[in-house]
């Protein structure tokens, strides 16, 4: 709807009533459309979707009431203004009750008339931005509850191709470790997302045997198996309007690959032992661990199937490459375990955000946020110490700073290794002081000691 001019669609079944309105509408700055009788304005209703509607009460076979109750099915934002004679005033009060706008008296003065419709376009204008804001602050707290937290070059550059594809309906294939947070990414694509009001589905394609990956993903028909006892709607089905995240679609049968290769070739899906295939309206997303263009080469995933999911493909960086990513993860994951189990709030000791700074997280972020957890859960006092965290993330090989014996052909990795270890000796193991002296960013230097596996005075 404009402000300038709203729309309005007439129903009476008196043709010289409806040339009247349109000519004074048309006038009064309103968008006019007619019908003559009451099934007319419904398929008018259907056709227009307009922004007042304005009907005689008593009309054969179809009614003004009728017409109400239709409009409120369509939208019921559109307000619904009634024209009565005095006999069926009592209709037109209860009709009122029931939800329409108003209603005016034939015969009525035409002044009277339009300012009833601009009171009643205010209303759906008002009515129409407070629905708007009610959905963008909907969106806002999803948005902020699915935002994938990193600043990270390689992160920022994944969520900024996110959100320029987010918009679109292009299959998106999102690949990387076990736990680096590929249904994290997915959630968020979906929120900013055309498709946000609608469901979000997720299932795990290893997590399930073929047969009833099958079922649960196309449905079934009665008979189809043992224990078809009825029809069951697959998650395809379920998921009209909305997104399908497959998560480790590499482990999906050959079988099974021909089924979702065909939903996405054609939008739609045949259900185990059906014949009539069902119309498929979902986005879908894809994720794996795997190199799938290695399990092409090994005869375990198609490459059809393949060059349909990998319209947008996103990589998603492990932890130990994204390392300056890890104290805002840290801080986040502790506030919600605060939050979700009740606890009172806690933070790292500098030695334990030394200590998991160093691991390398072969578990990713999900590793990282179930470390915490356990952390936050034995912290004593307000913070964590180094002993609060799983011994596998402290429990590091020593070995010395610098090694007795010198190489006669020393690689530039060895003379690096050394310096950077002479450094550290010299400012007592304080990593921010040594990255200082040494001119490079402090994740650097914890990338740098991870790969020398190396332990520092403060350990």
């Amino acid at each position: 709807m404009t402000n300038t001019q709203p729309s309005v669609l007439v129903i009476d079944d008196e043709s010289g009533i409806l040339d009247t309105l349109r000519i004074l509408l048309k006038n009064s700055g309103f968008t006019v459309e007619t019908a003559q009788g009451g099934k007319p304005g419904l398929d008018a209703l259907r056709a227009t979707s307009p922004d007042i509607v304005l009907t005689d009460i008593r009309m054969p076979q179809v009614s003004g009431i009728d017409i109400l109750e239709a409009v409120k099915q369509q939208d019921p934002q559109t307000p619904v203004v009634l024209m009565t004679a005095q006999a069926e005033l009592k209709s037109a009060i209860q009709a009122v009750n029931r939800g329409a706008f108003y209603y005016i008296l034939k015969p009525f003065a035409n002044d009277e008339l339009v300012a009833i419709l601009r009171r009643a376009a205010e209303t759906r204008a008002l009515r129409s931005e407070n629905l708007h804001l009610k959905r963008e602050i909907r969106r806002r707290e999803r948005h902020a509850g699915v935002m994938p937290i990193g600043r990270s070059k390689r992160f920022v550059e994944v969520i900024t191709l996110a959100e320029q594809v987010a918009p679109t309906e292009s299959t998106v294939l999102i690949q990387g470790e076990s736990g680096t947070g590929k249904e994290v990414v997915a959630r968020y694509l979906h929120e900013l997302s055309a498709r946000s009001e609608g469901p979000f589905f997720s299932i795990n394609c290893g997590a399930l045997p073929e047969s009833l990956l099958e079922s649960e993903l196309f449905g079934h028909v009665k008979g189809a198996f043992t224990g078809a006892v009825r029809d069951k709607q697959g998650l395809f089905a379920a998921a009209r309007g909305g997104t399908f995240f497959l998560d480790e679609i590499a482990e999906m049968k050959p079988s099974t690959q021909v089924k979702l290769l065909r939903v996405l070739q054609e939008r739609e899906a045949l259900p185990v032992g059906g014949v009539e295939p069902i119309p498929v309206d979902v986005r879908v997303i894809a994720a794996t661990n795997k190199d799938l263009e290695e399990e092409i080469r090994r005869g375990a995933f198609r490459s059809d199937l393949f060059y349909r999911l990998n319209v947008i493909a996103m990589q998603l960086p492990p932890l130990r490459e994204r390392r300056e990513d890890i104290p805002l993860l840290a801080e986040a994951f502790l506030q919600r375990v605060a939050a979700e189990r009740g606890l009172a709030p806690v933070r790292l000791a500098p030695e334990a955000l030394d200590a998991i700074m160093a691991y390398d997280w072969p578990g990713n972020v999900r590793e990282l946020e179930n470390a915490l957890e356990h952390a936050a859960i034995l912290a004593r006092n307000e913070e964590i110490a180094p002993d609060c965290l799983p011994e596998r993330i402290t429990a590091r090989r020593a070995e010395p700073l610098v090694g007795e014996k010198a190489h006669d052909n020393p690689t530039l990795e060895h003379i690096e290794r050394a310096y950077i270890m002479w450094v550290l000796q010299n400012e007592g193991g304080n990593k921010s002081r040594a990255a200082q002296v040494l001119g490079i960013d402090p994740s650097t230097l914890y990338r740098k000691l991870s790969r020398y596996d190396a332990v520092t005075p403060e350990e």
